[in-house]
């Protein structure tokens, strides 16, 4: 993980980010954590992949794969 990401996802925590996935899928949660493998831990996350119809997820985990 390059030093600007690290300094980014640190500048987050605590923060609602937006995620993008794979397969045009997004997440948005409040960022409670990370790791060097870009694995992210959101809380109060939902799918708003359909803007129309949100689905809440609460605390997920976000490989970093995808």
């Amino acid at each position: 993980m390059s030093e600007a990401t690290y300094r980014l996802l640190e500048e987050s925590l605590g923060k609602v980010v937006l995620v993008r996935l794979k397969g045009n899928r997004s997440l948005r949660g409040r960022l409670k954590g990370f790791d060097q493998h870009l694995n992210l831990v959101l809380e109060d996350a939902e799918d708003i992949s359909n803007p129309n119809d949100p689905k809440k997820l609460g605390v997920i985990i976000v490989r970093g794969d995808n």
